[in-house]
């Protein structure tokens, strides 16, 4: 049973447009995020794997899952953080992505903590 008080991961993103990575022509938009971590429960976790969904305009949607995050299983002490940046490419200006990290406690207990959806779009796409 989950226990919110114990596990509870807080996730935070920034995103940034790589325009010289990018081709709208080619309907090629690439995008970097920085994803912070942080344990703010009184137990210690480790990240396991990562589960992202990532949907463009158009509704094609990808779904990427593997071990860690950037070749890393960060372990977090209570209050402590990790913080990464990755990327990801998409057809359209504008997209969202969302997900889960797979963690498990030092008291043995597995559990997701969620991403929540944020979007990927090109500076001046969206009002």
């Amino acid at each position: 049973m989950k226990n919110k008080e114990i596990n509870k991961i807080k996730i935070s993103v920034e995103t940034y447009y790589i325009e010289e990575e990018s081709n709208a022509n080619m309907n090629r938009f690439v995008f970097a995020y920085t994803i912070n971590i942080e344990n703010q429960g009184s137990v210690a976790a480790k990240l396991l794997s990562r589960h992202w969904i990532i949907t463009d305009a158009n509704n094609r949607v990808q779904e990427v899952k593997g071990e860690g995050v950037i070749g890393e299983q960060p372990h977090l002490e209570p209050e402590a953080s990790f913080k990464y940046t990755s990327g990801t490419m998409i057809e359209t200006p504008v997209g969202s992505m969302q997900g889960t990290f797979q963690m498990i406690s030092d008291d043995d207990e597995h559990f997701d903590a969620e991403i929540v959806p944020f979007s990927l779009a090109v500076p001046y796409v969206l009002n």
